[in-house]
């Protein structure tokens, strides 16, 4: 789910110190300080498509452990929209366990991969920004 200042923006990790636009712009090629909309077609243009697991949720603050009463989207009609979708990957372990619990029993099989990668978040500070390159690259590349 995306935190205050996401919800704040309306754009995708909209905080300063979150990685994920700087990564994205190393593999992807593009300036990570582009306005939002640029960002966001080029991601499209390389073939990233970015969405939450989580339709809502109740929380106080920003932190995936203060998630609460919370809805996944409906995965099984947008696999349907985009059946050549063929890599799913997780920014960070919250992400990836609502999946597996909440979505996942509900989908039909299927030959989709799927990846948790390391947060981008400022909260995740356990690898440095070359690490998280590094792993992200490897899955996206």
């Amino acid at each position: 789910m995306p935190g205050i200042q996401s919800l704040t923006a309306q754009q995708y990790y909209a905080h300063k110190q979150n990685a994920f636009w700087k990564i994205l712009g190393d593999i992807a090629g593009f300036d990570p300080q582009a306005p939002y909309k640029e960002r966001t077609e080029m991601l499209l243009a390389s073939g990233i498509a970015v969405w939450d697991v989580l339709h809502s949720c109740e929380r106080k603050g920003s932190l995936d452990s203060a998630i609460e009463a919370a809805t996944v989207n409906d995965f099984e009609s947008f696999f349907e929209r985009h059946h050549y979708i063929q890599l799913v990957c997780f920014n960070g372990a919250a992400a990836e366990r609502y999946y597996r619990v909440h979505v996942r029993p509900k989908l039909k099989a299927s030959d989709l991969v799927y990846l948790r990668l390391p947060s981008t978040s400022p909260a995740h500070a356990s690898l440095r920004y070359p690490e998280k390159l590094a792993i992200w690259k490897a899955a996206l590349i």
